[in-house]
């Protein structure tokens, strides 16, 4: 049976931090093994310590779990007792729950080339047209994928090049969009819409074969069915070209503080990974125009 502190605590989650269904289910998840944890050693929820915790976190990294699930499990219960200090119910100042530094690795990244052939693979048909727009958004834009398939008609002012999105945590940023990506679009609801199921979604702008709002599995297969015929790797998926999207605008000069509201990131130290993305190309570049770089 679910403690009812840690019910109150998704609850919050939902209504007061407008928490994604995905997000709440994993926190339930993750929370009822720590719940089972102290109930094994009879301690009390709103008494447990940091210290209390760490063979928690010892029993999480022995079992082979990976690093981001240990990590995942163990900000889960910090976010848990925290949300409690704030209610009243525990002491403030109690020692922290032991969460270990996430490793940092630069994430993969299509070259131009690689981007603009994926882009440019699906054909004149209405499934292709629909593709094309699909791909077109996600590396012109920038989008996640809840982000394109959350869209609607109304949302892309294609004269002037402009999509709203609705980013996570209910946050709406406008963003600009290639004039490719336009183009598509227009194709796309000039020649293919209309010929993609009988009864369609007219709040959807992206629709399946069906009619029916394209959703972010159906995004992945799109990607892949044409990535796979062009021999790119198997990690090239939707989130592939939003970090092609930020890489290749840092390595066009383009600063990370305004890659970072394009992206729609609420810290700048999650945009900065694409320095490292792009470092040769920033070292090259400072190489050839600053008049110190070079030892004599």
């Amino acid at each position: 049976m679910q403690d009812p502190r840690i019910a109150d605590f998704l609850e919050a989650l939902q209504l007061e931090r407008d928490a994604s269904p995905h997000t709440v289910t994993a926190y339930r998840t993750d929370l009822a093994e720590l719940q089972a944890y102290l109930e094994a050693r009879r301690l009390d929820l709103d008494r447990v310590t940091g210290r209390d915790l760490e063979p928690y976190a010892l029993g999480l990294r022995e079992r082979g779990l990976s690093p981001a699930t240990v990590r995942r499990r163990l900000a889960a219960a910090r976010s848990l007792l925290r949300h409690r200090a704030r209610e009243g119910a525990r002491e403030a100042g109690v020692r922290d729950v032991p969460l270990p530094k996430a490793p940092q690795s630069p994430p993969h990244a299509l070259t131009a080339e690689q981007a603009i052939a994926l882009c440019e693979h699906p054909g004149p048909d209405p499934l292709g047209l629909r593709d094309r727009a699909v791909l077109e958004l996600l590396y012109g834009a920038g989008l996640r994928v809840s982000e394109l398939v959350g869209l609607r008609p109304g949302d892309l002012d294609l004269e002037a090049g402009l999509v709203r999105v609705l980013g996570k945590g209910g946050k709406e940023r406008v963003v600009p969009t290639g004039g490719q990506a336009v183009q598509a679009v227009e194709r796309y609801l000039a020649r293919g819409r209309a010929h993609l199921g009988r009864r369609q979604d007219h709040e959807a702008l992206l629709v399946n074969n069906r009619g029916g709002r394209l959703t972010r599995r159906g995004v992945f297969l799109i990607v892949r069915r044409h990535a796979e015929p062009l021999g790119l790797p198997d990690w090239v998926g939707p989130h592939a070209l939003r970090h092609a999207f930020a890489t290749h605008l840092v390595e066009g000069g383009c600063d990370l503080r305004t890659v970072q509201e394009l992206l729609g990131h609420q810290r700048i130290a999650t945009t900065a990974i694409y320095t490292h993305v792009a470092g040769t190309h920033l070292r090259d570049t400072f190489l050839a125009a600053h008049p110190r770089a070079r030892a004599a």
